[in-house]
């Protein structure tokens, strides 16, 4: 809901990095890569309670996020570079819910285990529209125009997921209760994706 916003306030900083990145002869592959081990870095430090770096890697990981993007557009994007860059995505999303269950099993893995299933509606709903949409012969989402993908938005999308993330590492102790709001928001948005999928799929 928020990305259409937050994407163009970040957008400066993205390519300035980007084209740093570019003249030193990196990849965005690389960047990609190297995003997502930052990330996953971040969800083993949840697992030793270390969460304030847990948070500051999360953030590194989110910002190169934007950054392998923004290279890809500037040199040319690729099937394989849209790829790596959405499943790099999920593996850091999945993470840091997995580390809090394990960080605290008694207290968390419940929490953790309804925001995973969540995700897979979400995720469910927004691959699944892309593929069947692009194989249809459908035309890139005009609000997103330079995602790799059809995006189907909704009302969690990228931005709302980093602020849940970036308030389970602030306040630790609160994570059931953020991790179940979260999933009920991304419940919805499951909902609502599989029905305006649904209503484009059908209208072809």
């Amino acid at each position: 809901m928020l990305d259409r916003y937050a994407l163009p306030l970040l957008s400066r900083p993205h390519r300035a990095v980007a084209r740093g990145a570019l003249a030193v002869g990196i990849s965005a592959n690389t960047v990609t890569a190297l995003g997502c081990a930052v990330g996953l870095t971040g969800a083993a430090l949840i697992v030793t309670e270390c969460y304030g770096w847990a948070l500051l890697l999360f953030c590194v990981n989110r910002f190169l996020d934007g950054v392998d993007g923004a290279m890809a557009r500037q040199v040319g994007t690729t099937p394989c570079g849209g790829y790596l860059d959405i499943v790099c995505d999920y593996f850091v999303y999945a993470a840091y819910p997995l580390a809090f269950a394990i960080a605290n099993p008694a207290a968390n893995a419940l929490a953790s285990a309804a925001l995973l299933a969540s995700f897979i509606g979400t995720a469910s709903t927004f691959l699944a529209f892309a593929a069947i949409h692009a194989k249809a012969g459908g035309d890139a989402n005009p609000v997103y125009p330079n995602k790799a993908i059809h995006y189907l938005g909704g009302l969690t999308e990228g931005t709302e997921t980093i602020v849940a993330f970036c308030a389970m590492c602030l306040w630790p102790q609160y994570f059931g209760m953020i991790a179940y709001v979260f999933a009920a928001a991304c419940f919805v948005t499951t909902l609502t994706r599989l029905w305006a999928g649904a209503r484009t799929l059908g209208s072809k």
